[in-house]
């Protein structure tokens, strides 16, 4: 996964979707205490930027250096590059010590993650029982009807080859059939999904590179294949409408949480 987005990072950054103020909120308002926040698979710090004005201190980690140096450096963050595996030795050494993190969260990237060892890591560094856990994806971005069945047409056909299959149905259903073993927050009937949206203003050019920061896209690249080329393009360009790059469109991207409590689990 690092190399992938590696890769690409500048083109990550710049425009892939913020997330919303409200969903911060709400997994806020699910943490007994606000002192130290765990932002997992960071990338450049999108979610570790938002944590950083409600918790007193935010450690935001990811395996891609190149990620990392696009990240906002501010003063109550503390970004670490750490190996995609790590013992209960490293993890103390490298993130925190047993039981100190009131809040986990994962942004777009539980579905690269190892689980199983993850999940270990996890119920070792929350406190207890009353640690959060918070991952969330968002699914295929929404312009309007006609820029909707290009992209569909895109995704599904031309990409569909170069998306990892396990990875990206894990995204198409919402994170609803992901492994998630925590339990549900004081309150809910469950862990979720629940349903947030954000939003973003984009001209063509900027939607375009958003395309370019899909795994799909660097995957097909590295076996010498242009996914979108000048016939893709124009069939952008007709949907996008006049104007072009000085068109710009709400784009929306739908976006689905799961969130729990670690419980009293001794591990």
């Amino acid at each position: 996964m690092a190399e992938l987005f590696s890769k690409q990072a500048k083109q990550y950054a710049e425009t892939r979707p913020d997330y919303p103020k409200e969903l911060f909120k709400f997994i806020a308002s699910k943490t007994p205490d606000h002192d130290l926040a765990w932002d997992v698979g960071t990338g450049n710090g999108q979610a570790a930027q938002s944590l950083a004005m409600i918790y007193k201190k935010v450690i935001a980690t990811d395996t891609s250096p190149k990620q990392l140096e696009l990240a906002k450096k501010l003063p109550n963050i503390d970004y670490k590059q750490t190996p995609p595996t790590m013992s209960t030795t490293e993890l103390e050494q490298k993130v925190t010590p047993k039981s100190t993190v009131d809040l986990i969260t994962v942004a777009t990237a539980l579905h690269w993650f190892d689980l199983p060892n993850f999940y270990n890591q996890v119920k070792w560094a929350l406190k207890k029982p009353n640690g959060v856990i918070a991952a969330w994806c968002y699914t295929m971005a929404r312009v309007n009807h006609s820029v909707d069945a290009v992209l569909d047409q895109f995704f599904s056909v031309d990409a569909k080859p170069y998306w990892n299959p396990l990875v990206i149905r894990l995204v198409e259903q919402e994170y609803r059939e992901i492994e998630f073993p925590f339990e549900a927050l004081d309150g809910a009937q469950n862990t979720g999904p629940f349903e947030f949206v954000s939003e973003r203003v984009m001209d063509l050019e900027e939607f375009l590179t958003l395309i370019r920061s899909w795994s799909a896209y660097e995957m097909a690249k590295g076996k010498g294949v242009e996914l979108l080329g000048n016939d893709v393009v124009e069939k952008f360009k007709t949907a996008w409408g006049d104007g072009g790059n000085e068109n710009k469109k709400v784009v929306k991207f739908p976006l689905f949480l799961r969130i729990g409590k670690v419980g009293n689990v001794q591990i």
